[in-house]
């Protein structure tokens, strides 16, 4: 199964409004989980079983509310069990329709 999230503090003290230093807290948590993922500009995908993705994105969440006291929190989710190797097997998917040979 794979859970793009987006996690952020809705007010920051930075000058510039990045809420960067926040988003990086949330990101050691899902860096140190064990769990496959990919960062993006704007959602971090990972990937594993419901309950270990779900607490995952509650203990990033609450890395983000440490530092504010209001927070953001986007999920989508591709519900497939059984399937493993999807975070990256899906994008090689579309490479190869790309490439013509799919």
């Amino acid at each position: 199964m794979l859970f793009a999230f987006s996690v952020a503090p809705s007010t920051t003290d930075d000058p510039n409004g990045s809420v960067s230093r926040a988003v990086a807290d949330a990101l050691a948590v899902v860096r140190d989980c064990g769990l496959p993922y990919e960062l993006g500009s704007m959602f971090t995908t990972i990937e594993g079983e419901w309950d270990e993705c779900m607490d995952v994105i509650k203990r990033a969440t609450e890395a983000v509310m440490a530092t504010s006291p209001r927070v953001g929190l986007v999920v989508k989710a591709d519900l497939r069990p059984g399937h493993t190797g999807q975070i990256t097997a899906k994008v090689a998917r579309v490479q190869q329709h790309w490439a013509g040979d799919g």
